[in-house]
């Protein structure tokens, strides 16, 4: 076990970033189409595909899952997966047509220092492929693909990732982008809201305060009373391999949708876009009752570790003005991947992490 998504086998991650414009992609591929269902918490979020993932549908497997920086424009990175995909021959099969499914959802990062003067396209469809492309086994997490431009209240954002057997050797992992409206840290402090579900010291073993203040329950959101909608979201995926249903992949989503609770403050706001898939390989059959309601239980653990370690692991985007990353703060320090940032101004960049 990586504690990455791609514990899960069957399933790679890969991500391609632009340094100009400060932003990037993550696309989760499957290496055969799986069951999957969306959840959706904040008050404006960004998806593509989501009709489809709707429990009266008729398509139930997908191909991959495009995650994005870039707002609206980034739902053109799920074009650029698909175009991947479809050279690969992959596809939902009508007749003689094979089509890819990539549902997908977007984060807002449009203000956080890049150039975002693109032109008539923006650079999101290009970067899907190039993530697509550069999808493996292993992936960096911290300030990389979807979570390259992101931020939350108080410290940079980032993409984060975690996973965990069940005590019936089922195993469940996550990957999130992490732009909440909220904070992910208590107060200004150096301590994770999800704390008491760290595995490890994966994001710095600082545990929880001895006591909570008044000014640490008190409410810091991105932007203050200018906040507005679309300027936020934590985007995520949740996968298992567990034999699920279409239903039980959104009950999945559901209870799962919980990790976002244990891990941002506030969470599913006006201003957030929240939205997490739920997605199984279905190899390992579990029981319907008792074994789906211990699946979400680990699941929303490993979605709140996810977020945690996104954060975590993210280092501060090289403009004046940017926001700091955790460890500029509490943790060893860091500096910024300038060679990130110095790449050529056109083509994306992707990366096999």
């Amino acid at each position: 076990m990586k504690n990455l998504l791609t514990d899960v086998a069957g399933v790679r991650v890969g991500h391609a970033e632009d340094a100009k414009v400060a932003s990037g992609a993550t696309a989760v591929i499957f290496d055969s189409p799986a069951i999957a269902a969306i959840d959706v918490r904040g008050g404006g979020p960004g998806t593509r595909e989501d009709a489809l993932l709707d429990l009266a549908n008729t398509v139930e497997r997908i191909d991959a899952i495009a995650l994005s920086g870039g707002s609206a424009f980034g739902l053109d990175t799920g074009g650029g997966v698909q175009a991947w995909l479809a050279e690969q021959g992959r596809g939902h099969r009508v007749r003689e047509a094979l089509i890819p499914i990539v549902p997908g959802a977007i984060l807002f990062d449009l203000l956080n220092g890049g150039d975002k003067a693109w032109g008539r396209f923006s650079p999101y469809r290009e970067l899907g492929y190039a993530a697509a492309a550069a999808a493996g086994t292993d992936f960096a997490l911290g300030s990389v693909g979807a979570g390259l431009g992101a931020t939350t209240a108080t410290f940079k954002g980032g993409l984060g990732s975690a996973s965990a057997l069940t005590p019936d050797g089922v195993k469940v992992a996550a990957i999130v982008a992490v732009n909440a409206v909220g904070s992910v840290t208590v107060g200004n402090g150096p301590w994770f809201w999800a704390a008491p579900f760290e595995v490890d010291g994966e994001f710095g073993g600082r545990g929880l305060p001895d006591k909570f203040t008044d000014d640490m329950l008190r409410m810091r959101i991105k932007g203050g009373p200018a906040a507005s909608a679309r300027e936020n979201t934590t985007i995520g995926v949740v996968v298992t391999d567990a034999v699920l249903t279409k239903p039980q992949a959104k009950r999945l989503a559901m209870i799962a949708h919980t990790g976002f609770a244990r891990a941002i403050y506030p969470v599913h706001a006006p201003t957030d876009g929240d939205v997490l898939f739920a997605a199984a390989t279905c190899v390992k059959p579990i029981e319907p009752l008792v074994g789906l309601t211990e699946l979400g239980t680990v699941a929303a653990n490993v979605v709140a570790r996810a977020i945690a370690r996104g954060v975590y692991g993210a280092t501060a985007l090289p403009f004046a003005g940017a926001q700091p990353a955790w460890n500029d703060r509490f943790g060893e320090q860091r500096t910024p991947d300038m060679a990130l940032f110095r790449r050529s101004q056109g083509a994306p960049s992707c990366r096999r992490q």
